[in-house]
């Protein structure tokens, strides 16, 4: 399949995937990140427990740890060197990413103790349960997250975009977000 063909087919996808949300009816409108945990949740509906299981790609062993990705520097990765990702839609340690969204952006998941690897810090690493039951890493406190757009390790692609009600950031080890 040629570049441009799959490129095409990514963009079909995604644009089914976010019409598949209901037309942004959960994204809260006004507000700006305000850090972890600050601000309200700005409505929409919950999904259930199949709901969000659905369309899901994640996947994981729960190993974190970092590569240098573009201009971005050196950043948070999973065990294929994919770029993981915040949502500061995330309140806490709790995803707010489920049902379409967690088809574009799988979450990390794990189902023994998460990894650090490299220069990635474990004291950093934690988990979250999702309403499927599934074990979520985090780290600084941030669920992790991989993009569909990303198609080879070292892309960034999803860093500082805003979609499903809430920008994406890529983490660094130090757990904070890169400059742009």
């Amino acid at each position: 399949m040629s570049r441009i063909t799959y490129a095409f087919a990514l963009v079909v996808v995604l644009a089914l995937v976010i019409a598949g949300c209901g037309g942004g009816s959960d994204s809260s409108t006004g507000s700006a990140y305000s850090g972890k945990g600050g601000g309200a949740y700005g409505g929409g509906k919950q999904a259930s427990d199949e709901e969000a299981n659905e369309g899901s790609g994640a996947s994981g062993d729960g190993i974190v740890s970092a590569a240098k990705v573009g201009d971005l520097g050196t950043i948070l990765v999973d065990s294929e060197g994919r770029t993981l990702y915040d949502f500061h839609k995330d309140k806490g340690s709790t995803s707010s990413c489920y049902g379409a969204c967690a088809g574009a952006w799988p979450p990390l998941l794990t189902e023994s103790n998460p990894q650090a690897q490299g220069p990635a810090d474990r004291a950093m690493l934690g988990t979250t349960k999702r309403k499927d039951g599934t074990v979520q890493v985090t780290y600084n406190g941030w669920p992790l997250y991989t993009y569909v757009g990303d198609t080879s390790p070292g892309e960034a692609n999803g860093n500082d975009i805003d979609q499903f009600g809430a920008e994406w950031y890529a983490l660094q080890p130090d757990g904070e977000e890169p400059e742009d």
